[in-house]
């Protein structure tokens, strides 16, 4: 197994909350964690179908099987689960005696939210930050790095990444989505999948999107919502406190997993994205997906924001530290410019006093001071995440 970062906030909410719940998107190695943190529970499956019918026929039967406590695999699976769960936990009150997972976060949620709030401790587990992976995947250049993507079975495996994505999308449209959507036109879902990669790092425009895809905009919204609720997707919101009319109040469009949007937009090679006019987008997305799961493996809400006024003046990624705020450049050239500089220092005026020393995130290698900008190289965010977010 690949250690996760996720555990030690998964054994802090297990200290804390009755239940534990991991949601995140298929094959981002949930089912794996959790067999590994609660390797002492019993571990149940819900999508075995001989345990679904014990479940569904003799539901009290089934669970007295576990009363000191189990992993329910897929728990949004059987949905009466978590109103059965409440009864128990509520009679004997224990520290971290439930996990649950659950790869569809809208089914796992309603049921937690309706059931089990005040309960559960809620995590995420998205694919594998860059500090996270194997030595060997750390070697890869940044070219290669944003085509493999985070999904933990690209990184343990000798497969080939276009072959485990095509195959991927062929299940979650399969599975998930024509479940949840009943989608009759797999196609047009599919090249709205591909649409929304191509504005990746865009702000999104989603009557035009629904154009393009030749789907009505109330259709292009329900699509969206489940490929946010998936955790494929992230719509990175605009920084609103204190600015007034000048906001730009439309989120950007992110996918939380470069590979994917690579595939998706047939980028098949490091060669071909090194020269792909999507390249600075997708080098933004990589940066922007690093930042996503950091806080999420603390167990914190993203709390991640973009600035853009009327006057040209932005900052890619901003967020609150204390009182001040930290503006974030993303560059994605291996050489900084006067313009990459010019760009960072500009990043933070519109924070005036509030702002933090800007950070410039570029393609090169090399992380070091100039001009008033902290210069870092993609390799060295790791290290710059704890500054981003500190668990309580």
């Amino acid at each position: 197994m690949i250690p996760r970062a996720l555990t030690e906030t998964l054994q802090r909410f297990a200290q804390s909350f009755p239940v534990v719940a991991i949601t995140g998107p298929r094959q981002s190695g949930k089912t794996t964690l959790a067999r590994t943190v609660f390797a002492d529970k019993a571990y149940v499956s819900l999508e075995d179908p001989i345990e679904r019918a014990f479940a569904l026929e003799d539901p009290r039967g089934f669970l007295a099987r576990f009363e000191q406590g189990a992993v329910f695999d897929e728990a949004q699976r059987w949905p009466d689960l978590f109103s059965y769960l409440q009864g128990m936990v509520d009679t004997k009150r224990a520290p971290g005696r439930f996990v649950l997972t659950g790869s569809q976060q809208f089914g796992l949620l309603a049921g937690v939210t309706q059931s089990l709030a005040g309960r559960v401790g809620l995590t995420r587990l998205l694919p594998l930050t860059f500090a996270e992976m194997p030595e060997v995947s750390r070697q890869l250049g940044i070219d290669a790095m944003m085509m493999q993507g985070g999904y933990p079975f690209l990184h343990t495996q000798p497969i080939i990444a276009a072959d485990w994505f095509s195959s991927y999308i062929a299940t979650y449209v399969e599975r998930d989505v024509r479940q949840v959507l009943n989608i009759q036109d797999l196609g047009t879902f599919q090249r709205f999948l591909r649409l929304c990669a191509g504005r990746s790092g865009q702000l999104l425009n989603l009557s035009a999107l629904a154009g393009e895809a030749g789907i009505s905009h109330n259709t292009a919204r329900a699509w969206l919502s489940v490929l946010e609720s998936s955790d494929l997707v992230f719509l990175l919101p605009p920084y609103h406190r204190n600015f007034g009319k000048r906001l730009v109040k439309t989120p950007k469009l992110y996918f939380l997993d470069s590979g994917l949007a690579c595939w998706l937009l047939g980028i098949r090679s490091p060669e071909v994205l090194s020269l792909h006019p999507s390249r600075g987008a997708l080098f933004e997305t990589w940066v922007l997906g690093e930042f996503v799961k950091g806080r999420f493996n603390l167990g914190l809400p993203t709390d991640l924001y973009f600035w853009r006024d009327n006057n040209g003046l932005e900052a890619d990624l901003i967020f609150e530290v204390g009182a001040h705020l930290q503006p974030v450049e993303i560059k994605s050239g291996q050489t900084v410019t006067r313009d990459y500089l010019q760009a960072g220092q500009a990043s933070a005026r519109f924070a005036r006093s509030e702002a933090l020393r800007p950070w410039l995130i570029y393609g090169g290698s090399e992380s070091y001071e100039r001009s008033g900008v902290s210069v870092i190289g993609w390799r060295d965010i790791a290290s710059r995440l704890s500054s981003s977010a500190a668990p309580p």
